[in-house]
């Protein structure tokens, strides 16, 4: 078995033995990608990794079975179209010794159907999500992580400024977004979104691109994160096609404080609360509080929004190898919007951005 795959595996195990887990069970999605480095195609057939404190199998439609033996030497327990999955699930579960099992970890992110199969097979079992298991282990990223999250960074960067560099009058957001496809492209990377938000479309957090034409005077709003390999990107800057207003100038260094003052406290030891808060508190003393309508950031790795999510509410202790971002942002209807994100991994003294591009207004 692949080294990094069996590392994994008895990470999750060791998580086990802490939290007197005898069974995860995982469906095909990020949290299987994240063990073996990759997942069966997904669909309504029940799939299953099933990892015991021992031994780990497969629960697996027989349609996939030769394709998934191909990359990994996990038993894999399969079942047809025309008997079902419930005998392969108990077989499966024999094997790996968990018929009994007291406490068993569920997917969070599986088919609610999958997740029933399971449970209908040990009723008397208590049950939780991953959080305190292969969650756990995805916030802390490792030298190899950084590796790779530090490249799609830098290719981030790029797709960047190929998007202001293709900023031209009556071009519009989707004609944007497709140079910015084009770039990451070029770098062999995946595109996983991308939002230009120009003129008052840039007050929509989540706004979706369209036909809208570049006039003089917008400003804009570019939200784009990608992928090569196991890892993520996700960057947001703004621009003016043109003179920014004065009122402009002034919420980008709000919203720019906000960032320096999250990058300040955070530090090991302190609560993903503690960095919401040192970034809103920048701009509710500006008076913009109202108009901040979002949470500071969120985790990333394998998914571009996974734990730890830094929220007002988030009690999660931030320590060393956490990845997440810091975008506070500030959000004038009618007007414009304004959002700044920075990814960071969390060193033993702060954070280290990924990305190397300037957060200044930047001027077409």
């Amino acid at each position: 078995m692949e080294e990094r795959t069996r590392s994994r595996l008895n990470a999750i195990k060791n998580r086990m033995k802490t939290t007197k887990t005898q069974l995860v069970a995982l469906g095909p999605g990020a949290h299987m990608q994240w063990v073996l480095g990759f997942h069966p195609h997904p669909d309504e057939r029940p799939c299953l990794l099933l990892i015991g404190e021992t031994k780990e199998a497969f629960l697996m439609p027989s349609l996939n079975a030769e394709d998934t033996s191909q990359r990994s030497t996990i038993t894999c327990h399969k079942w047809s179209d025309d008997e079902g999955p419930v005998r392969a699930l108990i077989s499966a579960l024999d094997d790996v010794g968990t018929r009994q099992a007291s406490h068993i970890v569920i997917d969070e992110t599986m088919r609610a159907d999958f997740a029933m199969l399971l449970v209908d097979q040990i009723p008397s079992a208590s049950r939780s999500f991953t959080e305190n298991t292969v969650g756990f282990l995805r916030m802390r990223k490792d030298d190899l992580d950084y590796r790779s999250l530090k490249e799609n960074a830098a290719i981030a960067d790029q797709a960047m400024q190929r998007g202001f560099a293709e900023i031209k009058p009556g071009l519009s957001e989707l004609e944007i977004v497709a140079r910015i496809q084009d770039e990451f492209k070029s770098q062999k990377a995946d595109t996983k979104f991308a939002i230009v938000g120009s003129g008052s479309n840039g007050a929509l957090p989540h706004h979706k691109p369209g036909s809208r034409a570049l006039e003089m005077g917008d400003p804009i709003v570019i939200d784009i994160g990608g992928q090569k390999g196991e890892y993520c990107s996700d960057i947001t800057r703004v621009a003016v096609f043109g003179k920014p207003s004065d009122e402009f100038k002034k919420i980008h260094s709000i919203v720019n404080d906000a960032v320096m003052s999250a990058l300040a406290v955070a530090r090991p030891g302190i609560q993903a609360r503690e960095i919401d808060q040192a970034a809103r508190r920048v701009i509710s003393n500006a008076g913009y509080g109202d108009y901040f309508v979002h949470r500071t950031g969120h985790g990333l790795g394998i998914e571009v929004h996974e734990p730890p999510y830094i929220t007002a509410t988030s009690e999660t202790v931030m320590e060393t190898g956490m990845v997440f971002s810091i975008e506070p942002g500030i959000y004038l209807p009618g007007k414009f919007g304004i959002r700044l994100e920075e990814i960071v991994i969390l060193r033993d003294n702060g954070p280290e951005i990924l990305s190397t591009l300037t957060r200044d207004i930047k001027r077409i």
